[in-house]
């Protein structure tokens, strides 16, 4: 099968590798359709991911398809079946697992490889983390469902209510779904920070009250704060993974709030935090990581509700032999997300 494989930094190769085999326990789709991610770029353009995968490897994490071959013990799923499988699965006995802290299991069965024809689907996600979609859901919609995942999982621990005005920076894949989820569902007032007028205009249509390119701003905590009588938001969402904006994050953030520092930095990178603005101005300060099965059911259920018009996110389909300029267009800001066609 055709398929693409990670050597180092932005060094993204397509070769003809052996088609999968199911062992005891997995299944194998044939991908209908992979779709790009902003932690895929990362990888790509940093060579590696310190938990996920290491080079050379198969590369890419989100896809949906359809099952072509089920290894022996499989009796729920067969041959024809559609459906997405989430990137990792629990090992469902280590000390976290049993906190349900299932994002933290430090035994997670990590699968990439969706840049394929083929994938091959380990047990443990076949049996936690890998779910049937209906006839009428299109794959490159249903592969979204990792992501949103994630999303999901990182509003839950933001403790944002009803009303509360949110502000998100990061105008990426993962930021337009905090705004559609935290518009749509939890009615929040979210404020959206980015750096591409035509990926705003998108903010905007998922839910977002106000939008603001950062390029045009001198001071965005000082302007939070002229939007919040003088306060700064409740709730802080960063999604951009650069360290400066994570300081940024919890400069808008008023006494009392929440600031979730959810996009993933460089390894071994650090910020600087005024203890004086944390401990009087009681912050919370939180890292989020990753999805847990129960996200993931959530995730695809509200895709598949066709409540929030995600189809927005997907800016191109494009055939696997296009992938390699696909991610420079990805680094150039050209697209959001892109449904990989093998």
């Amino acid at each position: 099968m055709l398929a693409a494989l990670l050597y180092g930094k932005e060094n993204l190769r397509l070769e003809e590798v052996a088609d999968p085999t199911p062992a005891m326990g997995e299944v194998v789709i044939q991908v209908g359709a992979a779709t790009t991610c902003g932690t895929d770029l990362k990888v790509w353009r940093r060579g590696g991911h310190a938990k996920m995968l290491k080079p050379p490897t198969l590369f890419g994490h989100e896809a949906a398809g359809e099952i072509v071959a089920v290894g022996e013990g499989i009796t729920s799923w067969q041959v024809g079946d559609r459906v997405v499988a989430n990137n990792s699965a629990p090992c469902m006995n280590c000390f976290f697992c049993q906190r349900q802290e299932y994002s933290l299991c430090p035994n997670l069965t990590w699968n990439n490889g969706t840049f394929a024809q083929y994938l091959k689907i380990p047990a443990p996600i076949v049996q936690h983390n890998m779910l049937f979609i209906s006839d009428d859901l299109p794959y490159e919609l249903a592969a979204m469902t990792e992501p949103l995942a994630c999303v999901l999982h990182g509003v839950a621990r933001s403790n944002v209510k009803a009303g509360d005005c949110v502000v998100v920076l990061g105008d990426g894949a993962i930021g337009l779904m905090f705004v559609a989820k935290l518009a749509h569902d939890v009615k929040a007032q979210v404020l959206l920070f980015g750096g591409n007028d035509q990926r705003l205009e998108i903010g905007e249509k998922l839910g977002a009250a106000k939008t603001y390119n950062y390029h045009q701003l001198s001071d965005l905590p000082s302007l939070v704060k002229e939007l919040t009588q003088g306060w700064g938001a409740d709730v802080v969402i960063e999604a951009t993974g650069v360290p400066s904006v994570w300081e940024t994050a919890i400069a808008c953030a008023r006494p009392g709030a929440t600031v979730n520092l959810f996009g993933g930095c460089p390894r071994d990178t650090t910020i600087t935090v005024n203890t004086e603005q944390l401990h009087y101005s009681e912050l919370t300060l939180k890292g989020v990581f990753h999805n847990t099965p129960e996200y993931v059911r959530a995730a695809l259920s509200l895709i598949a509700s066709r409540k929030i018009p995600f189809e927005l996110l997907i800016s191109e389909h494009r055939p696997l032999q296009d992938l390699e300029q696909v991610f420079c267009d990805m680094r150039e800001r050209k697209v959001i997300k892109v449904a990989m066609i093998p």
